[in-house]
């Protein structure tokens, strides 16, 4: 079977579609021109039943109607409609990033982490994110909208190592070092916000919080103290560090040089003492 697309402004290419059109006009339109209409819905249920009858209507050379040519040979042989209605979609390229999440109008879609630094196809339409590599689909997520820089986060594009922390979150790690001191809290804080995946440290912080066993919670609370005076974001391996280093000292030591200037040294005798104005 050949097709043949008509061209463009020549109608004899398409007689039975124009001869339809003219027939539709003397039928219908011309039928309906005295009618008057109230409503879209008034005339579109005039427009029915005139096309009802037309349809049902014998050709002249043909032993059947349109109607019963529809149902006996072309109804059979449709396909049914999509279960979704069509939806536009635009193509865009993308690389995996290390966090094995891709970047799309500002948010991120999580693909199986085996993909990193791999070149990918992104179909976006307005409800649905999906991926593709080497035209096989490797990941689909639900459009994020909103603010910007959301994650959607499927557990099984995570590594294993990634994983087995899924029963723990943020605010669980926050209850565990409010138990050891605020300055342990404000750790966990920073090190939860230093990245773009919050479940990317949480090992960060199980390597944090278990370091009160290996020492103490008074040390640990303490070098989280320190560390915050000299930096406003700690990280887990330099309040490691700064434990192993001074791993020696007591833990009187351990408090902040401003406390430590602020504690009287030697034998100091005031004011009152030579009888002078109290400072």
């Amino acid at each position: 079977i050949a097709i043949l697309p008509a061209r463009v402004r020549r109608p004899k290419d398409k007689p039975n579609v124009e001869g339809s059109v003219g027939k539709i006009s003397t039928w219908i339109t011309a039928a309906l021109r005295n009618e008057q209409f109230f409503s879209l819905a008034e005339l579109n249920s005039a427009i029915r039943k005139k096309l009802d009858i037309y349809n049902a209507r014998q050709f002249q050379k043909k032993e059947c109607s349109r109607l019963s040519l529809f149902l006996g040979e072309e109804q059979p042989l449709l396909a049914p409609l999509p279960a979704t209605p069509f939806e536009p979609a635009e193509w865009k390229r993308a690389t995996v990033q290390f966090n094995y999440h891709i970047a799309v109008d500002g948010m991120y879609y999580s693909v199986p982490h085996q993909y990193i630094k791999d070149k990918v196809d992104v179909r976006v339409t307005d409800t649905t994110i999906e991926v593709f590599y080497n035209h096989d689909r490797i990941a689909s997520h639900r459009q994020l909208h909103g603010r910007r820089g959301q994650y959607s986060t499927v557990t099984e594009h995570m590594p294993d190592d990634h994983q087995k922390y899924l029963e723990w979150n943020g605010s669980r790690f926050r209850r565990w070092a409010d138990q050891i001191g605020p300055n342990t809290r404000k750790v966990v804080d920073a090190i939860l916000t230093s990245g773009r995946v919050e479940q990317q440290s949480y090992r960060s912080c199980m390597g944090l919080l278990r370091l009160a066993d290996k020492h103490t919670p008074q040390r640990l609370e303490k070098v989280c103290e320190r560390a915050l005076s000299y930096s406003g974001k700690p990280s887990y391996k330099s309040i490691k560090n700064l434990l192993t280093v001074m791993k020696q000292e007591p833990d009187t030591g351990l408090s902040s040089g401003t406390d430590a200037q602020a504690k009287p040294r030697g034998i100091t005798r005031g004011a009152r003492y030579y009888g002078g104005k109290r400072s």
